[in-house]
């Protein structure tokens, strides 16, 4: 299964709420990134940055399953959206 472009935004806006309400992950992600808060806001509109968001909660199984949990959302949805948005595709090495 695969979430359309849309879908994919919307769920992306979603984790992108989902990180800034969360007090521990947010400055994680704002130091990683380098992002700051007008970025976020800035950010919420460019499916480019939105695919960001979902490329750092893929980094560990933890907070997808924090994310989805609280959501109620399939796990495998996050990989989907990260798919659908710009550089979302997979690599093929050979």
């Amino acid at each position: 299964m695969t979430l359309s472009r849309d879908s994919a935004e919307t769920l992306a806006l979603e984790a992108l709420t989902w990180l800034v309400g969360n007090e521990e992950l947010l400055p994680v992600f704002l130091g990683a990134s380098g992002a700051g808060i007008d970025d976020l806001k800035a950010g919420a509109g460019d499916p480019a940055f939105l695919g960001a968001v979902l490329d750092f909660i893929l980094m560990d199984d933890a907070w997808v399953m924090a994310f989805c949990d609280g959501k109620g959302t399939p796990y495998e949805h996050l990989m989907q959206a990260r798919a659908a948005l710009p550089g979302g595709q997979a690599v093929h090495w050979t």
